[in-house]
Order: C-alpha cells, then sequence, then structure tokens
C-alpha cells in the first residue's frame, strides 16, 4: 500500500512538472505533438530512473561515507549529462526520426531541473532503494503524463480560433497555469 501512495503521489499530486514546476524548458518546447512530447516522455522516465538509480548508489556508497556531500549537485549533474548523452546515441542509432524531432530539446534534459530535483528529493527524504525507485520512474510518468495531455491540449490549438494576443507561448503558459491548478485538486488526496 505504501508503494502505491508514492505512486499516485509522484504522478498526481506532487506532479514534479505541474505542481513543483520543475523541467518547464522541455514541457513548453516540445509539447507541439504528440509523437514529439511521447518521445520526450519516455526519454526523462528512463532517463530520470536511470539517473536516480546511479545518484542514490554514488551518494550512499561514495560522497557520505567519504564526507564528500558538498560535492553533490557537482556528482549528480555529471551522472545526468553522462546518461543524457547515452541516451542520445542510443536514439541517434535506434530512432533516427524521433532524434530528428526532438533536435535541441533531447540534450536539453542534461539540463532539465526535474531530472536533477528527483535525484535530490530520492536523497533528502532519505528513500529505500525500492522507494526511490518507484518514486523516481512514477515522478518520470508523471512528467510524461502532463506532457502528453499538454501536447493534446496545444494540438487543438491548431484548429482553434485563439486571439492575436494570446497565441503561441502566451496561450501555452496560460494553459499550464490551468493545468497546475486542476492538478493541486489531488493535493487533498494526500
Amino acid at each position: 500500500m505504501e508503494y502505491i501512495l508514492l505512486i499516485i503521489s509522484a504522478v498526481l499530486v506532487n506532479n514534479i512538472l505541474l505542481a513543483q514546476y520543475l523541467g518547464n524548458c522541455p514541457f513548453l518546447g516540445v509539447s507541439k505533438q504528440m509523437d514529439t512530447a511521447l518521445g520526450m516522455g519516455t526519454a526523462v522516465v528512463f532517463t530520470m530512473t536511470l539517473a536516480s538509480i546511479i545518484t542514490w548508489a554514488v551518494h550512499r556508497w561514495i560522497l557520505a561515507p567519504f564526507d564528500l556531500v558538498f560535492l553533490q549537485t557537482i556528482a549528480f549533474i555529471l551522472v545526468i549529462a553522462s546518461l543524457v548523452q547515452f541516451v542520445e546515441i542510443f536514439m541517434k542509432k535506434m530512432m533516427e526520426p524521433l532524434y530528428r524531432a526532438l533536435g535541441i530539446f533531447l540534450p536539453l534534459i542534461t539540463t532539465n531541473c526535474a531530472v536533477l530535483g528527483v535525484a535530490l528529493l530520492c536523497i533528502k527524504k532519505e528513500y529505500s532503494f525500492p522507494q526511490m525507485v518507484i518514486f523516481s520512474f512514477a515522478s518520470g510518468l508523471g512528467f510524461a503524463l502532463a506532457l502528453v495531455l499538454f501536447a493534446g491540449l496545444r494540438e487543438r490549438y491548431a484548429i482553434s480560433r485563439i486571439p492575436k494576443a494570446l497565441e503561441g507561448t502566451a496561450i501555452g503558459l496560460i494553459t499550464a497555469g490551468f493545468m497546475s491548478l486542476a492538478f493541486f485538486g489531488f493535493k487533498g488526496m494526500t
């Protein structure tokens, strides 16, 4: 039951993107088409989960025992940057069209504060290994869910009449705000 609550909390209640508003750049940049949103969501789920596993191990077995916790942020950024390079090489070889569609936003996972934020939250909340894996995977799913929902809404904008002053990024930010408010409705579940 504890793990189910952790999943619900990470996906809906404390959604890393809509409740904590981390990972804003790819959210706005890749959410114009459903296929690229799905690809980015999958890449973030994979990167976030693997980054949390590795950073948890680095913290637990290297930084904390040797009293090097002050290097935590630098070490975590290096791990995340390395993982993103791995994901980028893999997608370039195996999923060329998706790699081209994501463009500059794939390397931006390196600087995606959602990935770093989840890794740091796992350490701050002192999760055990299973809790950390479930939380980071569920946080990635929450990120992907928000991205896909947002892409679905933005695809509808192409056939909708939107006032000239609100076109583009303005309507995107307004929609993100309304989605955030909707996800805050889940706060009563915890």
